[in-house]
């Protein structure tokens, strides 16, 4: 047992132990730990080929310049959904609609058709690389900024969200997975938390802008300004955000892919100069089939690690969104009676922890896995990662509990508003737990175990959106928040046997036939 975590009796080492202490037993006697790359003590997990186009090997600033680039992007891709929110009562006025109506058509349809095309922009990244999908996934969010900025009618609105959630996909899906595509073990929950940082930001920064603009211009004009900010994200991720998909082998020169029954040898040792770095399209890099990629998150969510990430992750995003919605409708009503520039203002203090909880999340990520590894004789195991559940549950348990309560009691506004920012701290250290243990324990996966992770929060998303509001004015605040307390409890407490036996899990996927040819 280390540290809790039971052995297996089958695999010493099943997928997702490694060594990354240096002072670690070696488990394979014919590996020699002493020709392992290193970081000062800490053991290279992947280990890097001496290859110049290894994203492993590239400079800390390119890495660091892509990493902030899709993080910042993918921010203002979240921001699309809930900036919205503060005007979900104007726009039912204006078109004479429900706010369920809006809420699910403008919001949860969003979440949904994100979540469903991710099932095909993984898949086709893992054929085609990641970068195309990145450049034209922009794109198309630019021109539907600009649609949603004139347009006059709420089916144009409708149908406009339906392609900005399709084009929202790749930004959604695939950062995740560029993360183990540059990163090590050890670095990979601080570059998680700098993504993290600025989806909180998206959700709840959008929100206060978008108020704002909403109360003083106009609704569409959200999407105008939109539209603005991703002119540069456009350029940026043309001429930085490079292809991080590497195919070659950890220390070879040549490599082989196997095509439709054919060979091609390419030639890795040369370095790429920028030219060809920018290259938009560079044929198939994969010879695996499209439709079985699209098929593959179905069957992974019956890998336990995958379930539990899908789970949690999906449960605290959509209670994130669900208490932003529900809040608008709380604010807006007696005693409150904010308008939509105030309630927006009310997201700053949530932002606020947000922007703290991030760091820290991913700092404590990866801070107790390398404390945990050297107190387990230099064995990293996956379920380290999943002690930062001991800080989300109390805070979000306390969270829902004062938010259902002091609304329920017309509590002065700083009571629920501090209880929203507790509730919000918990977000990066679920979101931490769960994203960093599923890519540990599944990096060749991890594409279509995030499709698996985002479908299934759309949608928690969509069914939250739709139905939320309607409910909570049906049974009042301390009845929805109550449940939802309970709910979060429950997935909270799959935690213990995630840890318990999640080793034993790892093995039994790796041996099984079912492992082995979703792997092939």
């Amino acid at each position: 047992m280390g540290l809790g975590v039971l052995n297996d009796a089958h695999m010493a080492a099943p997928p997702g132990t490694v060594k990354i202490g240096a002072t670690a037993t070696v488990e394979d006697p014919a590996e020699d730990a002493s020709s392992l790359k290193r970081d000062g003590d800490i053991i290279l997990q992947p280990q890097p080929s001496d290859n110049p186009n290894d994203p492993l090997n590239w400079s800390r600033a390119w890495k660091e310049s892509i990493m902030v680039i899709l993080a910042f992007s993918s921010g203002v891709t979240t921001a699309l959904g809930p900036m919205i929110t503060p005007g979900i009562q104007v726009v039912s006025m204006k078109y004479g609609v429900s706010l369920d109506m809006v809420s699910s058509l403008l919001i949860g349809f969003l979440a949904f058709w994100i979540g469903f095309t991710t099932f095909f922009t993984a898949s086709g990244a893992n054929i085609w690389g990641k970068r195309p999908f990145f450049v034209i996934s922009a794109l198309v969010l630019l021109a539907t900024n600009v649609w949603g900025f004139f347009s006059s009618s709420f089916p144009s609105l409708a149908a406009m969200r339906i392609l900005q959630g399709i084009a929202s996909a790749p930004l959604e899906t695939l950062v995740t997975s560029t993360v183990s595509d540059m990163y090590f073990v050890h670095q990979r929950g601080t570059r998680l938390s700098i993504w993290g940082c600025m989806l909180a930001s998206g959700v709840l920064l959008g929100q206060t802008i978008s108020g704002a603009i909403i109360q003083n211009i106009s609704f569409e004009a959200t999407f105008g300004i939109s539209a603005l900010i991703f002119i540069p994200i456009v350029l940026l991720m043309y001429f930085v955000v490079v292809e991080t998909t590497y195919n070659g082998p950890r220390g070879g020169s040549k490599i082989e892919i196997e095509e439709k029954g054919s060979f091609w040898t390419v030639d890795t040792d040369e370095k790429e100069t920028y030219a060809q770095k920018l290259r938009l399209f560079r044929g198939r890099i994969s010879g695996e089939s499209f439709w079985k990629g699209a098929w593959k998150p179905v069957p992974l969510i019956a890998y336990p690690a995958v379930l539990f990430s899908t789970v949690v992750y999906g449960s605290y995003f959509t209670w994130l969104l669900t208490i932003s919605v529900l809040s608008v409708t709380a604010f807006s009503m007696p005693p409150y009676n904010l308008n939509p520039a105030q309630i927006g203002l009310t997201n700053l203090p949530l932002l606020g922890v947000a922007l703290i909880g991030s760091p820290i999340s991913g700092w404590m990520a990866d801070a107790a896995a390398k404390f945990m590894a050297r107190r387990n004789g230099g064995i990293f195991e996956p379920e380290f990662r999943l002690t930062l559940m001991l800080v989300a549950t109390p805070l979000a348990t306390a969270g829902f509990l004062g938010f259902g309560m002091s609304v329920q009691n017309g509590a002065p506004l700083q009571w629920p508003i501090l209880f929203m920012a507790i509730h919000s701290l918990s977000v990066p250290f679920a979101s931490q737990a769960s994203l960093t243990y599923v890519i540990d324990c599944h990096p060749k996966d991890a594409n279509q175990a995030f499709v698996t992770i985002n479908f299934t929060k759309a949608v928690f998303t969509f069914m939250a959106t739709t139905y939320a509001n309607g409910w909570f004015l049906k049974v009042g605040p301390r009845g929805v928040f109550d449940v939802i307390t309970l709910i979060n409890l429950g997935v909270c407490c799959l935690t213990i046997p995630a840890y318990i036996f999640g080793k034993r899990f790892r093995s039994m996927v790796a041996r099984s036939s079912f492992g082995q040819k979703l792997s092939g």
